[in-house]
Protein backbone atom coordinates (compact mmCIF):
# COMPACT_ATOMS: atom_id res chain seq x y z
CA UNK A 1 0.00 0.00 0.00
CA UNK A 2 1.32 3.49 -0.78
CA UNK A 3 1.69 5.77 2.20
CA UNK A 4 0.55 8.82 0.25
CA UNK A 5 -1.56 7.96 -2.76
CA UNK A 6 -5.30 8.55 -2.61
CA UNK A 7 -5.61 9.21 1.13
CA UNK A 8 -8.44 11.57 2.08
CA UNK A 9 -8.35 10.84 5.83
CA UNK A 10 -5.69 10.73 8.55
CA UNK A 11 -3.85 7.39 8.74
CA UNK A 12 -5.48 4.86 11.05
CA UNK A 13 -4.04 2.03 13.10
CA UNK A 14 -5.26 -0.40 10.45
CA UNK A 15 -3.11 1.40 7.87
CA UNK A 16 -0.07 1.00 10.10
CA UNK A 17 -0.84 -2.70 10.54
CA UNK A 18 -1.20 -3.22 6.77
CA UNK A 19 2.03 -1.41 5.92
CA UNK A 20 4.00 -3.22 8.63
CA UNK A 21 2.45 -6.59 7.78
CA UNK A 22 1.20 -7.21 11.32
CA UNK A 23 -2.10 -7.40 13.14
CA UNK A 24 -4.03 -4.49 14.63
CA UNK A 25 -3.34 -5.97 18.07
CA UNK A 26 0.43 -5.94 17.44
CA UNK A 27 0.34 -2.25 16.55
CA UNK A 28 -1.60 -1.61 19.77
CA UNK A 29 1.01 -3.52 21.77
CA UNK A 30 3.83 -1.45 20.25
CA UNK A 31 2.00 1.80 21.00
CA UNK A 32 1.52 0.71 24.61
CA UNK A 33 5.14 -0.47 24.88
CA UNK A 34 4.12 -4.06 25.61
CA UNK A 35 7.17 -6.28 26.32
CA UNK A 36 5.89 -9.27 24.33
CA UNK A 37 6.65 -7.73 20.90
CA UNK A 38 9.81 -8.93 19.18
CA UNK A 39 12.41 -6.19 18.48
CA UNK A 40 12.28 -6.72 14.71
CA UNK A 41 8.48 -6.48 14.69
CA UNK A 42 8.55 -3.38 16.89
CA UNK A 43 11.00 -1.72 14.50
CA UNK A 44 8.75 -2.50 11.49
CA UNK A 45 5.73 -1.01 13.22
CA UNK A 46 7.64 2.13 14.29
CA UNK A 47 8.93 2.56 10.73
CA UNK A 48 5.36 2.30 9.40
CA UNK A 49 4.16 4.86 11.95
CA UNK A 50 6.91 7.27 10.86
CA UNK A 51 6.22 6.69 7.15
CA UNK A 52 2.49 7.28 7.48
CA UNK A 53 2.74 10.09 10.03
CA UNK A 54 0.28 8.20 12.21
CA UNK A 55 -0.91 9.92 15.38
CA UNK A 56 -2.90 8.16 18.06
CA UNK A 57 -6.54 9.31 18.35
CA UNK A 58 -6.75 10.28 22.00
CA UNK A 59 -10.52 10.65 21.93
CA UNK A 60 -10.99 7.14 20.55
CA UNK A 61 -8.50 5.75 23.03
CA UNK A 62 -10.41 7.38 25.88
CA UNK A 63 -13.62 5.65 24.79
CA UNK A 64 -11.90 2.26 24.87
CA UNK A 65 -9.83 2.67 28.03
CA UNK A 66 -12.18 5.00 29.97
CA UNK A 67 -9.10 7.19 30.53
CA UNK A 68 -8.65 10.60 28.96
CA UNK A 69 -4.93 11.03 29.66
CA UNK A 70 -5.75 14.61 30.62
CA UNK A 71 -5.47 16.61 33.81
CA UNK A 72 -7.08 19.97 34.45
CA UNK A 73 -5.14 22.91 35.84
CA UNK A 74 -6.87 25.93 37.39
CA UNK A 75 -4.87 29.14 37.68
CA UNK A 76 -5.76 32.71 38.55
CA UNK A 77 -4.14 34.13 35.43
CA UNK A 78 -1.67 36.15 37.47
CA UNK A 79 1.37 37.38 35.55
CA UNK A 80 3.39 37.31 38.77
CA UNK A 81 6.48 35.14 38.82
CA UNK A 82 5.36 32.52 41.34
CA UNK A 83 1.98 31.47 39.86
CA UNK A 84 3.31 31.62 36.29
CA UNK A 85 6.38 29.53 37.11
CA UNK A 86 4.20 27.01 38.95
CA UNK A 87 1.92 26.60 35.92
CA UNK A 88 4.90 26.05 33.61
CA UNK A 89 6.40 23.50 36.01
CA UNK A 90 3.16 21.52 36.37
CA UNK A 91 2.56 21.45 32.60
CA UNK A 92 6.11 20.24 31.95
CA UNK A 93 5.92 17.52 34.60
CA UNK A 94 2.55 16.33 33.28
CA UNK A 95 3.90 16.12 29.73
CA UNK A 96 6.88 14.07 30.94
CA UNK A 97 4.40 11.58 32.43
CA UNK A 98 2.43 11.39 29.18
CA UNK A 99 -0.54 13.55 30.21
CA UNK A 100 -2.20 16.40 28.35
CA UNK A 101 -3.04 19.54 30.31
CA UNK A 102 -6.25 21.53 30.00
CA UNK A 103 -5.86 24.99 31.57
CA UNK A 104 -8.67 27.17 32.91
CA UNK A 105 -7.96 30.73 34.01
CA UNK A 106 -10.26 32.36 36.54
CA UNK A 107 -10.51 36.04 37.41
CA UNK A 108 -13.27 35.75 40.02
CA UNK A 109 -12.52 33.63 43.05
CA UNK A 110 -16.01 32.86 44.33
CA UNK A 111 -17.34 29.34 44.79
CA UNK A 112 -19.74 29.60 41.84
CA UNK A 113 -16.94 30.44 39.39
CA UNK A 114 -14.71 27.67 40.74
CA UNK A 115 -17.53 25.14 40.57
CA UNK A 116 -18.24 26.10 36.93
CA UNK A 117 -14.60 25.53 36.01
CA UNK A 118 -14.36 22.22 37.84
CA UNK A 119 -17.61 20.98 36.31
CA UNK A 120 -16.16 21.92 32.92
CA UNK A 121 -13.20 19.66 33.66
CA UNK A 122 -15.52 16.87 34.72
CA UNK A 123 -17.24 17.12 31.31
CA UNK A 124 -13.81 16.64 29.72
CA UNK A 125 -13.34 13.46 31.78
CA UNK A 126 -10.08 14.72 33.29
CA UNK A 127 -8.36 12.17 35.50
CA UNK A 128 -7.24 14.72 38.09
CA UNK A 129 -7.20 18.44 38.80
CA UNK A 130 -4.43 20.76 39.95
CA UNK A 131 -5.45 24.10 41.44
CA UNK A 132 -2.79 26.79 41.75
CA UNK A 133 -4.23 28.74 44.66
CA UNK A 134 -2.01 31.61 45.80
CA UNK A 135 -4.90 33.45 47.46
CA UNK A 136 -7.17 32.49 50.34
CA UNK A 137 -10.39 32.99 48.34
CA UNK A 138 -9.29 30.52 45.68
CA UNK A 139 -8.53 27.80 48.21
CA UNK A 140 -11.82 28.39 50.03
CA UNK A 141 -13.74 27.97 46.78
CA UNK A 142 -11.98 24.65 46.12
CA UNK A 143 -12.75 23.42 49.63
CA UNK A 144 -16.47 23.63 48.92
CA UNK A 145 -16.29 21.43 45.82
CA UNK A 146 -16.73 17.64 45.75
CA UNK A 147 -15.09 15.95 42.79
CA UNK A 148 -14.87 12.25 41.86
CA UNK A 149 -11.20 12.73 40.90
CA UNK A 150 -8.17 13.76 42.99
CA UNK A 151 -7.56 17.48 43.41
CA UNK A 152 -4.03 18.74 44.10
CA UNK A 153 -4.08 22.13 45.80
CA UNK A 154 -0.86 24.12 45.43
CA UNK A 155 -1.20 26.53 48.31
CA UNK A 156 1.20 27.51 51.09
CA UNK A 157 -1.40 27.32 53.82
CA UNK A 158 -1.26 25.73 57.24
CA UNK A 159 -1.99 21.96 57.34
CA UNK A 160 -5.01 22.49 59.58
CA UNK A 161 -6.51 24.76 56.91
CA UNK A 162 -6.59 21.92 54.37
CA UNK A 163 -9.92 20.22 53.76
CA UNK A 164 -10.10 16.56 52.66
CA UNK A 165 -13.05 14.99 50.90
CA UNK A 166 -15.68 13.93 53.38
CA UNK A 167 -15.88 10.16 53.92
CA UNK A 168 -18.90 8.44 52.47
CA UNK A 169 -19.63 11.11 49.85
CA UNK A 170 -17.62 9.58 47.02
CA UNK A 171 -15.49 12.71 46.94
CA UNK A 172 -11.79 12.41 46.32
CA UNK A 173 -9.36 14.01 48.73
CA UNK A 174 -7.94 17.48 48.28
CA UNK A 175 -4.19 16.90 48.52
CA UNK A 176 -1.96 19.85 49.48
CA UNK A 177 1.56 20.63 48.30
CA UNK A 178 3.68 23.79 48.36
CA UNK A 179 7.12 25.28 48.63
CA UNK A 180 7.82 26.02 52.30
CA UNK A 181 7.48 29.80 52.23
CA UNK A 182 7.77 30.14 56.00
CA UNK A 183 11.08 28.27 56.06
CA UNK A 184 12.46 30.37 53.20
CA UNK A 185 11.60 33.61 54.95
CA UNK A 186 13.08 32.41 58.23
CA UNK A 187 16.33 31.40 56.54
CA UNK A 188 16.54 34.76 54.73
CA UNK A 189 16.00 36.69 57.97
CA UNK A 190 18.43 34.51 59.90
CA UNK A 191 21.05 35.22 57.22
CA UNK A 192 20.75 38.95 57.91
CA UNK A 193 20.78 38.47 61.69
CA UNK A 194 23.84 36.22 61.40
CA UNK A 195 25.62 39.04 59.56
CA UNK A 196 25.15 41.18 62.67
CA UNK A 197 21.99 43.15 61.91
CA UNK A 198 20.01 43.72 65.10
CA UNK A 199 16.64 43.86 63.37
CA UNK A 200 15.21 43.46 59.88
CA UNK A 201 12.39 45.50 58.29
CA UNK A 202 10.02 43.29 56.29
CA UNK A 203 8.14 44.46 53.21
CA UNK A 204 5.19 42.06 53.16
CA UNK A 205 3.08 41.30 50.11
CA UNK A 206 -0.75 41.33 50.23
CA UNK A 207 -1.79 39.26 53.22
CA UNK A 208 -4.68 37.59 51.38
CA UNK A 209 -1.91 35.68 49.60
CA UNK A 210 -0.74 32.52 51.36
CA UNK A 211 2.86 33.17 50.32
CA UNK A 212 2.85 36.65 51.87
CA UNK A 213 1.32 35.40 55.10
CA UNK A 214 3.79 32.53 55.45
CA UNK A 215 6.79 34.71 54.62
CA UNK A 216 5.71 37.21 57.27
CA UNK A 217 5.44 34.37 59.78
CA UNK A 218 8.91 33.10 58.90
CA UNK A 219 10.40 36.56 59.29
CA UNK A 220 8.71 36.94 62.67
CA UNK A 221 9.82 33.45 63.77
CA UNK A 222 13.47 34.34 63.12
CA UNK A 223 13.25 37.63 65.03
CA UNK A 224 11.43 36.03 67.96
CA UNK A 225 14.05 33.26 68.17
CA UNK A 226 16.74 35.94 68.52
CA UNK A 227 14.73 37.80 71.19
CA UNK A 228 14.21 40.88 69.02
CA UNK A 229 11.54 42.91 70.87
CA UNK A 230 8.18 43.15 69.14
CA UNK A 231 8.47 46.93 69.06
CA UNK A 232 11.52 46.51 66.79
CA UNK A 233 9.82 44.07 64.39
CA UNK A 234 8.71 46.47 61.68
CA UNK A 235 6.54 45.08 58.90
CA UNK A 236 5.32 47.28 56.04
CA UNK A 237 2.39 45.99 53.98
CA UNK A 238 2.70 46.43 50.20
CA UNK A 239 1.50 45.11 46.89
CA UNK A 240 3.89 42.80 45.04
CA UNK A 241 5.05 45.48 42.58
CA UNK A 242 8.40 47.18 42.04
CA UNK A 243 6.52 50.50 42.21
CA UNK A 244 5.45 49.68 45.77
CA UNK A 245 9.02 48.76 46.67
CA UNK A 246 10.26 52.01 45.21
CA UNK A 247 7.77 54.09 47.23
CA UNK A 248 8.69 52.33 50.47
CA UNK A 249 12.38 52.53 49.57
CA UNK A 250 12.22 56.31 49.23
CA UNK A 251 10.77 56.59 52.73
CA UNK A 252 13.35 54.19 54.16
CA UNK A 253 16.13 56.14 52.43
CA UNK A 254 14.98 59.36 54.13
CA UNK A 255 15.04 57.56 57.46
CA UNK A 256 18.55 56.25 56.78
CA UNK A 257 19.69 59.80 55.99
CA UNK A 258 18.27 60.94 59.36
CA UNK A 259 20.11 58.14 61.16
CA UNK A 260 16.82 56.41 62.05
CA UNK A 261 16.57 53.87 59.24
CA UNK A 262 17.07 50.12 59.22
CA UNK A 263 20.34 48.39 58.40
CA UNK A 264 18.58 45.45 56.73
CA UNK A 265 15.46 44.94 54.61
CA UNK A 266 13.79 41.62 53.75
CA UNK A 267 11.49 42.22 50.77
CA UNK A 268 8.56 39.86 50.25
CA UNK A 269 9.56 39.26 46.63
CA UNK A 270 12.30 40.27 44.21
CA UNK A 271 10.15 42.91 42.50
CA UNK A 272 9.75 44.76 45.78
CA UNK A 273 13.49 44.42 46.34
CA UNK A 274 14.19 45.88 42.89
CA UNK A 275 12.12 48.97 43.68
CA UNK A 276 13.91 49.40 47.01
CA UNK A 277 17.31 49.14 45.32
CA UNK A 278 16.42 51.85 42.81
CA UNK A 279 15.14 54.18 45.54
CA UNK A 280 18.28 53.62 47.60
CA UNK A 281 20.54 54.25 44.59
CA UNK A 282 18.77 57.51 43.76
CA UNK A 283 19.10 58.68 47.39
CA UNK A 284 22.78 57.75 47.64
CA UNK A 285 22.16 54.88 50.07
CA UNK A 286 24.84 52.29 49.32
CA UNK A 287 23.82 48.62 49.38
CA UNK A 288 25.00 46.68 51.35
CA UNK A 289 27.30 49.17 53.10
CA UNK A 290 24.43 51.28 54.47
CA UNK A 291 21.53 48.82 54.20
CA UNK A 292 21.43 45.13 53.21
CA UNK A 293 18.56 43.98 50.99
CA UNK A 294 17.26 40.41 50.56
CA UNK A 295 14.42 39.32 48.27
CA UNK A 296 12.38 36.18 47.60
CA UNK A 297 11.84 34.11 44.41
CA UNK A 298 15.15 34.43 42.52
CA UNK A 299 13.45 35.82 39.43
CA UNK A 300 15.22 35.77 36.09
CA UNK A 301 17.79 38.57 36.13
CA UNK A 302 18.06 38.98 39.90
CA UNK A 303 21.74 38.02 39.68
CA UNK A 304 22.19 41.16 37.54
CA UNK A 305 20.44 43.66 39.79
CA UNK A 306 22.78 46.38 41.07
CA UNK A 307 24.08 44.99 43.31
CA UNK A 308 23.26 41.32 42.57
CA UNK A 309 20.40 40.33 44.84
CA UNK A 310 20.58 37.88 47.72
CA UNK A 311 17.28 36.01 47.54
CA UNK A 312 15.37 32.79 48.21
CA UNK A 313 15.13 30.44 45.23
CA UNK A 314 11.90 28.48 44.82
CA UNK A 315 12.32 24.98 43.30
CA UNK A 316 9.46 25.17 40.82
CA UNK A 317 10.59 22.21 38.70
CA UNK A 318 10.63 20.01 41.79
CA UNK A 319 7.21 21.33 42.78
CA UNK A 320 5.84 20.26 39.39
CA UNK A 321 7.35 16.78 39.69
CA UNK A 322 6.05 16.29 43.24
CA UNK A 323 2.62 17.48 42.17
CA UNK A 324 2.45 14.85 39.42
CA UNK A 325 3.80 12.19 41.80
CA UNK A 326 0.90 12.94 44.15
CA UNK A 327 -1.58 12.60 41.29
CA UNK A 328 -0.08 9.33 40.05
CA UNK A 329 -0.20 7.91 43.58
CA UNK A 330 -3.83 8.99 43.89
CA UNK A 331 -4.66 7.33 40.55
CA UNK A 332 -3.14 4.13 41.95
CA UNK A 333 -5.22 4.40 45.11
CA UNK A 334 -2.42 5.38 47.45
CA UNK A 335 -1.17 8.61 48.99
CA UNK A 336 2.27 9.66 50.11
CA UNK A 337 3.12 12.07 52.88
CA UNK A 338 2.66 15.55 51.46
CA UNK A 339 5.63 17.40 52.87
CA UNK A 340 6.43 20.93 51.90
CA UNK A 341 9.40 21.47 49.59
CA UNK A 342 12.28 23.49 51.07
CA UNK A 343 13.63 26.47 49.10
CA UNK A 344 17.28 27.59 48.95
CA UNK A 345 18.96 30.82 49.98
CA UNK A 346 21.14 32.29 47.22
CA UNK A 347 23.68 34.70 48.73
CA UNK A 348 24.88 37.53 46.49
CA UNK A 349 26.33 41.00 46.93
CA UNK A 350 23.24 42.83 48.26
CA UNK A 351 23.70 41.52 51.81
CA UNK A 352 26.62 42.11 54.15
CA UNK A 353 27.50 43.08 57.73
CA UNK A 354 26.24 46.42 59.07
CA UNK A 355 28.79 49.24 58.86
CA UNK A 356 28.16 50.37 62.44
Amino acid sequence: MSADVGRTRPPAMSDVAELAGVSHQTVSRVLNDHPSVRPQTRERVLDAIATLGYRRNSAARALVTARSGTIGVVTTGSALYGPTSTLIAVEGAAREEGYFVSVATIRRYDAETMHTVLEHFMAQAVEGIVVIAPQTDVAAAVDSFRAPVPIILIAAREPNEVHAGAPGTGAASILPIAVDQRLGARVATEHLLDLGHRSVVHLAGPLDWFDARERAKGWNDALAARDVPEIDREMIRCSWSSDAGYDVGRDLARRVADGKGPTAVFAGNDHLALGVLQAFWEAGVVVPRDVSVVGFDDVEGSAHFIPPLTTVRQPFAELGRRCMALLLDAFAGSTRETRQIPPDLVVRASSGPPSV
